[in-house]
């Protein structure tokens, strides 16, 4: 097994297509790639394990909120416990509403910021790749997150507003990667619910570049709007059981292969300055 890539999807706007990106990248990632994935709901909505059809998260006895209580208490629980198995080869490890109560415990807890990443590191040596949906909020679970993972993958909406709203998340980012979790490094930015009818998608493009580009990468691949993609949760299939020809597929398998070229790069980079 390679070394495991621990990918927070994180904007602290809700609707920018967090969910969709986190299940749907890390399907590709399996099929495309052949890639062991894990995919963590970070969400006390519980929208990406409803999303994946399991539409009643409350009724789960393990959730990722019974390993950070565990973490939090300083006690010994069998890591993988609570790990479910999609038909479409990723795994999920749930959440719920009681998630909530743990972000309030988390406050005051020790080591507060290592709690996820406490557990992940007992489970993560058995995946290439775990994607970390985070809850629209820069709260201590989203900071767990980004303390736990190796890159970010910020969703936009192609719409103006969530676009400019993005200050105050890549603020967030860099204060974890300076105090926290300095190989944080932001993956990309991920233009979503995109409608190419419109001039609307081109001037965000446009402001994202002007914006950010000198300093962040952007995604070459754009997700496209369709009502196909919004309909995959009330099926809990990805896009690609539910439409594989659509161009939302296709754009998450470009997505896909974008974040495999990544990894190997940075491989290759590592590799290299070892080698001198």
């Amino acid at each position: 097994m390679s070394v495991c890539n621990v990918i927070a999807i994180c904007n602290q706007k809700g609707g920018v297509g967090k969910t969709a990106t986190a299940a749907n990248l890390g399907v590709a990632l399996a099929k495309q790639g052949n890639k062991k994935v894990l995919l963590v709901d970070a969400d006390s909505q519980g929208s990406l394990s409803a999303s994946l059809g399991w539409q009643n998260p409350d009724e789960f006895c393990v959730t990722l909120s019974t390993h950070l209580e565990k973490v939090m208490r300083d006690e010994e629980y069998p890591a993988f416990e609570g790990i479910l198995r999609h038909s479409e080869g990723v795994d999920l490890m749930p959440a719920n509403i009681e998630l909530s109560g743990i972000e309030m415990g988390l406050v005051t807890a020790m080591s507060r910021e290592y709690a996820l990443k406490s557990w992940l590191d007992l489970v993560k040596h058995e995946y290439d790749y775990v994607l970390i949906d985070c809850m629209p909020s820069l709260g201590m679970v989203t900071i767990n997150a980004l303390t736990a993972a190796n890159s970010v993958i910020i969703p936009v909406q192609a719409q103006y507003l969530p676009a400019k709203g993005m200050t105050q998340l890549v603020k967030t980012i860099q204060r974890v990667k300076r105090q926290i979790n300095p190989t944080l490094r932001i993956e990309g930015i991920l233009l979503t619910l995109v409608d190419a009818r419109t001039n609307l998608a081109r001037q965000t493009a446009d402001y994202l570049k002007d914006t950010y580009g000198g300093v962040l990468r952007i995604f070459k691949t754009t997700i496209p709007l369709a009502v196909k993609a919004a309909e995959t949760s009330a099926y809990g299939k990805s896009i690609f059981e539910h439409d594989k020809n659509s161009k939302v597929a296709m754009a998450y398998t470009e997505l896909a292969k974008e974040v495999l070229n990544s990894a190997e790069r940075k491989r290759d980079s590592l590799q290299s300055s070892l080698s001198r």
